[in-house]
């Protein structure tokens, strides 16, 4: 257009009239395909952020300030916006299975609603699970997701909702709510779990264990001595001198999956209100049982609780294990027909 305006010098004003509607008109659409792209784009970022539950997220409170990347707002004083206040109590579990999962994940939790999470009665032991989620947003804002969540909570009453912003740095907030949870709704339970929801779990093999276990100051897991804390910045596990100024964690039992004694959680909680907060829950949880002078138990074989398969993997290691990772919800699925093909024939 602009070449043409200087060809024809006779009709330079009209033309230079249309170039410019004509730019605005191009500016128009160029600026309302960047505004398009840009809300495609922050939405589609927001989805990955919460489909990736070990992504770093800043630490925020629900009332909005922003801390820096790595102090914990601990002690936090949360309230559950989804709860089963008498259930616990009514049914009087053996075991709680306590699962922190993300919001947005049904996927997880529908998986193992069919899996491991509906076995209910093991060995003459009653055993239960919980999921429990943090907020998808701020306090002030809505979500879609949040209505999926209430109403999947009155289908199955095995949801728990606290009030924390659900990410990754607010893992110990989540810990610490599950602890105080139990420490008031099952007076009558002997142990409970915390267990990723990307775990195969055992609960056969967990209860059997369980069974010969002691009843009071018991902990166990994938127990992890004489760990280095990580100074490297570029570190998903990072720890500043800020946070914390040892260089060796103390002993601790990885997040994956932990069992413990129900006396365990109130006098954990009790002792965190002296033990400043860290991020890395389970590390956190070992600070307050070393406060506590509380030992963890090594579980009675080192192959109980696995970070991750062999490399060759036959159906009857499933019937020896407790824990293992897994790759995804569809994985479990499939591994679960394996276990229950390879019970009684190994």
């Amino acid at each position: 257009m602009l070449d043409k305006v200087v060809r024809h010098s006779n009709t330079a004003t009209n033309h230079r009239s249309q170039t410019v509607i004509s730019y605005c008109n191009i500016l128009f659409l160029c600026r309302l395909l960047a505004a398009v792209l840009r809300a495609v784009t922050i939405t589609a970022v927001f989805r990955l952020l919460l489909q990736n539950a070990g992504e770093i997220c800043a630490q925020r409170d629900l009332h909005g300030s922003v801390d820096s990347e790595y102090p914990v707002t601990y002690p936090y004083n949360s309230r559950f916006l989804l709860d089963e206040p008498d259930r616990c109590r009514q049914e009087s579990p053996f075991l709680v299975l306590m699962i922190p999962v993300a919001p947005h994940n049904k996927e997880a939790r529908d998986a193992i609603r069919k899996t491991w999470g509906k076995e209910t009665m093991v060995l003459g032991r009653v055993v239960s699970h919980y999921f429990l989620l943090g907020r998808t947003k701020e306090e002030d804002s809505s979500d879609p997701l949040e209505q999926e969540i209430l109403e999947e909570s009155q289908q199955h009453h095995d949801l728990l909702q606290s009030d924390f912003l659900d990410c990754y740095k607010n893992l110990t907030i989540k810990t610490m709510v599950m602890f105080k949870w139990l420490s008031t709704h099952c007076p009558n339970t002997s142990y409970g779990m915390k267990v990723d929801s990307d775990m195969f779990l055992n609960v056969h093999n967990l209860v059997n264990m369980l069974l010969e276990a002691p009843l009071h100051l018991y902990m166990t897991g994938m127990v992890v001595k004489g760990a280095h804390v990580i100074r490297d910045n570029t570190s998903k596990w990072y720890m500043p001198h800020s946070a914390f100024s040892e260089s060796i964690y103390p002993p601790y039992t990885m997040g994956l999956g932990y069992v413990f004694s129900l006396d365990l959680p109130k006098k954990i909680v009790e002792a965190s209100v002296h033990v400043e907060a860290v991020y890395i829950e389970d590390v956190y949880v070992g600070l307050c049982l070393r406060h506590l002078g509380i030992a963890l138990t090594d579980p009675p074989n080192s192959h109980l609780f696995r970070t991750s398969m062999p490399y060759t993997v036959s159906n009857c290691y499933w019937t020896s294990v407790i824990t293992t990772i897994l790759d995804s919800a569809g994985q479990l699925l499939d591994i679960w027909e394996k276990y229950r093909t390879a019970v009684g024939n190994c």
